[in-house]
């Protein structure tokens, strides 16, 4: 009978050790990278088609904010480009009645030239001939030379036009509230018809798929864990019940930091932690701020 009861008291003993073992090494919160989508433009908010809690792909639009104003500015400077273009001058016709004159002023001079060499003529109609024709040779390089001053000129202000247009076109393409990147809306904060800012925040997202549990791991515990590590991961949802998920540990905090209040470590009495970020894909029942467990 004493035998028995020995047996039963160290069976006991064995059951209350291995009670007290935890199933975790360390514990934290799930947690998502979260995108504030902000306004890039200001005006009337168009159309907005977010609601909270919808699952968004990337680069989808759900929203417009009002257009007009930008539209009708690049209108604008396409009539003004225009008006620069017509002013452009058609040099060759410019110049023509100039060229015409110094063509004959140098027949002339050329005749003149014959005429002096036989004797026929004396010098100084020679060296009148010349003189215009010199005179029409500068005369010719000048308007050439303004010509060419007007028309770079002009041709730079519609290349100043050409930029300001792109800067409105890309404005016009900020109007258009495009996510960037697929998830949850977690937030919405400004409805259909509001007048918004450039800069106000208009809705917050996360890719609730791709998530990660930040949990805190003690310097006895850093040594027996590495990036790329597989782990497992178990969701806290209260009254016992857990669910697993395979993690991979995909960040490891390079300072220690005093132990959060919210946060249990393995060991408590340890004043300094280290943050580990453990990724999972979610299956939908992972919630941000849900706590969560982490099995070396």
């Amino acid at each position: 009978m004493k035998k028995i009861t020995i047996l039963a008291s160290v069976a006991l003993m064995l059951a209350a050790c291995g009670g007290n073992k935890k199933e975790y090494d360390a514990t934290g919160t799930f947690e998502a990278t979260e995108t504030t989508v902000f306004a890039e433009q200001s005006g009337a908010l168009l159309t907005f088609s977010v609601n909270e809690g919808d699952n968004i792909e990337a680069n989808k639009e759900v929203g417009l904010i009002d257009t007009t104003q930008v539209w009708l500015k690049i209108q604008q400077l396409g009539a003004t480009k225009e008006v620069y273009q017509s002013q452009k001058p058609d040099m060759e016709a410019q110049i023509a009645a100039t060229r015409q004159q110094l063509a004959k002023a140098q027949q002339e001079e050329q005749r003149f030239h014959e005429l002096v060499a036989d004797g026929a003529a004396p010098s100084k109609m020679l060296d009148d001939a010349s003189s215009q024709v010199k005179v029409l040779q500068k005369q010719l390089a000048a308007q050439q030379s303004a010509l060419s001053t007007s028309t770079r000129s002009l041709d730079k202000q519609m290349a100043a036009t050409d930029v300001q247009v792109s800067q409105l076109r890309d404005q016009l393409r900020k109007c258009h509230i495009v996510t960037p990147t697929k998830g949850t809306v977690l937030e919405k904060y400004v409805e259909r018809g509001e007048f918004v800012a450039v800069g106000k925040p208009l809705f917050k997202m996360a890719d609730t798929e791709a998530m990660y549990l930040r949990a805190y791991v003690t310097s006895a515990q850093l040594q027996d864990i590495k990036i790329g590590q597989q782990v497992k991961v178990f969701a806290d949802y209260g009254d016992g019940q857990r669910k697993e998920y395979d993690g991979t540990i995909s960040w490891i905090s390079s300072r220690s930091e005093f132990t959060p209040k919210t946060i249990l470590t393995d060991d408590e009495r340890a004043d300094l932690v280290y943050a580990v970020k453990v990724a999972i894909k979610s299956d939908g029942f992972v919630k941000i701020g849900m706590y969560g467990e982490v099995k070396l």
